[in-house]
């Protein structure tokens, strides 16, 4: 079964590259400066940053539906990041030295399924998730900071 990875579109955080640190914190946001690899996942790109590369942290809603899980949490973007991940059966890296949190949803919003796993090992997670007929999309998110 193919399977679909895609990062976030950079439209909704673009507004945020360049500001400065007074301007980024009166959006809830702040500046770092990757000094390690990993530790600075792009949801964009879905890679690690390089040190010496910008990062935002700022609160993303991960789910919007208006279910009992709809949810926010925060993520890093690197500064001036365009370039959406999009691939079919491929895994990015920054997933697979991960510990990572899958959650299964139906078209809904509602969650299905779900589990915690090494990063490694996530296809056949998707697998078994997307066996079910009535999952629609599956989230990832890192188990652990950064």
């Amino acid at each position: 079964m193919s399977f679909r990875i895609t990062g976030l579109d950079s439209a909704p955080f673009s507004h945020l590259y360049g500001l400065s640190d007074a301007e980024l914190a009166a959006h809830g946001a702040k500046r770092y400066i990757a000094d390690k690899k990993p530790g600075f996942p792009d949801r964009i790109e879905m890679r690690d940053g390089e040190p010496g590369e910008s990062f935002l942290l700022l609160n993303h809603v991960c789910q919007p539906a208006e279910t009992p899980y709809r949810a926010t949490h925060a993520i890093f973007v690197r500064e001036g990041a365009t370039d959406t991940y999009n691939r079919v059966d491929e895994v990015p890296e920054v997933m697979r030295v991960r510990l990572l949190s899958l959650r299964a949803y139906d078209a809904t919003g509602m969650m299905l399924d779900a589990d915690v796993i090494d990063g490694a090992e996530i296809e056949p997670v998707i697998a078994r998730l997307l066996a079910n007929s009535d999952v629609s999309y599956i989230h990832a998110h890192n188990a652990k900071r950064g």
